[in-house]
């Protein structure tokens, strides 16, 4: 029976998978795509949160090669930490269907940068499909399964903010399949990509997009045409963007596409000939305007000013009618900000005191480089706090390189710390260095996540929770402390010393998140 749900692009891209019998889903939490697997998780499927995208990728290939289905989950910085097995994933093909989704922040809501992941579906020569509101998510995430195993290919599942996190009504209209349980078939010479076997595969692979291509042309239920059929205006668009092309221009003729690599350029084609004015409508770079342009479509090329930010309603009005006047002023909002009773403030209060330069990461504590702190001095991305402070120790003189520490959270430190620690201990710059490891028991900026060293899986199970001293210690650091993190004065006397010394230094400040402790106390049966 078909059952009617208010669902998120997220929690419907979890049903559908659910529906699927999908077999596990893996990935790492990052705004907007983390609800995906945590509702998979609380409607029965098997999920986890691996240590990085990397690895979340290579679990779900596996899962794949063995005949299950997976689904790998991560925003859009999360696809260039798991850009290294895709690239091989794509020659390699799979055995049961995977699909990746990239959830893209356009506006950056909640990112240090606004790519936009579909040119890597060009690039590593993947098909990609584009849901444009959550009944698509739904229907669109099963299309990826099928698609996936029919070529026996990786598909990307390109999301953004607004179809992330936008509630709509969802159709859940396929029964739910029991987990699919693979089976394995050994086939080296597809699986193993020595150079031999990997020159026969990219013959292989580029006829698989040929044949994609022809899927492409001939599904029509991967396209639709909406609007007004006289219309001399057609619009060619695809995701979020189409909602805000149907609210500004209902009279216009318009493609919408859900599968946008490879794209059905015949289709496209004859679509443009019956108009006399054609344009692209997308948000981020100009993918479907290029693909048009190169392929002999004369689309009218779009200002670089609608390149950046979300799109609406009325940015659309403006691209259509050539306006490239600055939008007005939005409402002052609210500056983000560290908790009331969080634990880094009193370690950013010492950081700002003592006058360091502050090498940064991605979580909870980037917002130390806002007032009243301003304690951060460079941020790039997950784990590189360690390598860029150890860079500017081995650059600046003795007196400002002593005052260089690495500040990066537990989680993050998972993710991607651990080779900058093994960074430090090999190439030890002349005067040492400190990595302060801001343990608060969670992964907190996109949720209160677990990781690794909680204890805890993502539906709440117990884990065995690795200690980060320990690992410290076996890397080979001089010095690993632990220490109170709302201790002030113990925290500021160990870090002077730390910083007199030319060892590698780790200096491992704990205290549970504020929120984290509601969350803990409830596990220990304490009212909160």
């Amino acid at each position: 029976m078909e059952e009617r749900k208010i669902l998120s692009g997220d929690e419907a891209v979890a049903y559908g998978a659910r529906a699927c019998g999908v077999s596990l889903g893996c990935g790492y939490p990052g705004t907007p795509s983390t609800e995906i697997l945590e509702t998979l998780a609380a409607i029965g499927g098997r999920a986890e949160w691996s240590p990085n995208e990397k690895v979340a990728l290579e679990v779900g290939a596996g899962a794949a090669i063995g005949g299950g289905r997976a689904i790998v989950t991560m925003k859009h910085v999360g696809l260039n930490v798991a850009a290294d097995p895709l690239f091989t994933l794509t020659y390699m093909g799979v055995n049961g269907g995977l699909v990746i989704v990239s959830a893209d922040d356009p506006g950056m809501a909640s990112s240090q940068n606004e790519q936009d992941n579909r040119n890597y579906a060009k690039f590593a020569r993947l098909p990609m499909l584009e849901p444009s509101d959550s009944q698509e998510c739904y229907d669109l995430a099963i299309r990826a399964f099928e698609i996936s195993e029919q070529f026996k290919m990786p598909v990307l599942f390109r999301m953004t903010t607004r179809v992330c996190h936008s509630r709509g009504p969802v159709t859940l209209s396929r029964k739910t399949e029991e987990r699919r349980i693979g089976h394995y078939v050994r086939d080296v010479a597809t699986k193993v990509m020595i150079p031999a076997f990997a020159k026969k595969a990219t013959v292989r692979l580029t006829k698989t997009m040929h044949d994609l291509a022809d899927f492409n042309e001939n599904e029509n239920s991967l396209r639709a045409v909406y609007g007004n059929a006289s219309s001399e205006t057609g619009i060619i668009t695809s995701g979020a963007a189409f909602q805000h092309v149907m609210e500004a221009a209902p009279d216009a003729r318009i493609l919408k596409l859900s599968m946008t690599w490879p794209l059905p350029m015949d289709a496209i084609r004859s679509f443009a000939k019956s108009v006399k004015r054609i344009l692209t409508v997308e948000e981020g770079s100009t993918f479907l305007e290029e693909a048009c342009l190169t392929a002999g479509i004369p689309v009218e090329r779009r200002d670089e000013v609608f390149g950046f930010g979300e799109l609406n309603a009325g940015r659309v009005k403006k691209l259509l009618a050539g306006d490239v006047s600055a939008d007005p002023a939005g409402a002052p909002g609210r500056p983000p900000a560290l908790c009331p009773g969080c634990p880094h403030r009193k370690t950013f209060q010492v950081l700002h005191d003592l006058g360091l330069t502050v090498s940064g990461d991605i979580g909870c504590y980037t917002l130390g480089v806002l007032p009243p702190y301003e304690a951060i001095d460079c941020s790039i991305c997950m784990g590189a706090s360690i390598g860029a402070g150890l860079g500017l120790r081995k650059v600046l003189p003795e007196s400002e390189a002593r005052k260089v520490v690495s500040v990066i959270g537990d989680s993050t430190f998972l993710h991607s710390g651990l080779t900058g620690i093994a960074e430090m201990v090999y190439n030890k710059p002349e005067t040492g260095h400190v990595v302060i490891i801001l343990d608060n028991s969670t992964t907190a900026m996109t949720g209160l996540q677990e990781h690794a060293a909680t204890g805890y899986h993502l539906d709440g199970s117990p884990s065995p929770a690795i200690r980060l001293e320990e690992i410290c210690r076996a890397m080979g650091a001089d010095h690993v402390d632990v220490i109170d993190q709302g201790d002030e004065e113990a925290f500021r006397t160990l870090l002077e010393s730390r910083l007199a010394a030319n060892d590698a230094s780790v200096i491992i400040a704990r205290r549970p998140c504020i929120l984290q402790m509601k969350k803990m106390a409830k596990r220990a049966g304490k009212k909160v």
